[in-house]
């Protein structure tokens, strides 16, 4: 009776902390799942702002703390772009609406999000507009925003 009471136990802490495990996106920001926000960029016309992220990483939080604090950053991104937050530990396939698989390493030359962070601006069709990786500053952010709107015809500021 005692061994199922412990094993019970361990149940449900070992639940618990792959609940508290989840990856997050920056707070204050609409990010999306994935399909959702591909659905809505398709929707409205924008392009999608991808955020690869996993929990414990230090470069994520590096980058959510200093530069998603922004506000010129936070401003731009919403009025630009459908943001979606994908957690690249969760094991979930993603794919675009051409069927194309965006998470699998054999085809992840694209948009090859193993490592984190990775930052990657497509438009619907699932063209790289632009993709950052690792640790990013404010201007970096603001440097790949404008380079995307330019692509994009200089719609937006």
């Amino acid at each position: 009776m005692r061994f199922a009471i412990k094993r019970q136990l361990i149940f449900v802490l070992l639940i618990f902390v792959s609940l508290a495990a989840a990856a997050e996106p920056p707070a204050g920001y609409p990010f999306l799942a994935f399909d959702e926000a591909m659905q809505q960029a398709e929707q409205q016309g924008k392009p999608l702002f991808v955020y690869f992220g996993r929990y414990g990483c230090g470069y994520c939080d590096k980058t959510n703390a200093e530069a998603f604090s922004d506000a010129t950053v936070k401003q731009r991104f919403i009025d630009h772009y459908i943001l979606a937050y994908v957690d690249s530990e969760s094991g979930r396939r993603l794919r675009l609406p051409t069927g194309e698989r965006i998470t699998e390493r054999e085809l992840g030359t694209r948009y090859d999000a193993f490592v984190t962070p990775v930052f990657s601006f497509i438009n619907v069709n699932g063209d790289v507009l632009a993709r950052l990786v690792g640790v990013q500053r404010v201007v970096d952010f603001l440097d790949a925003d404008k380079q995307v709107q330019d692509k994009l015809g200089g719609k937006g500021s």
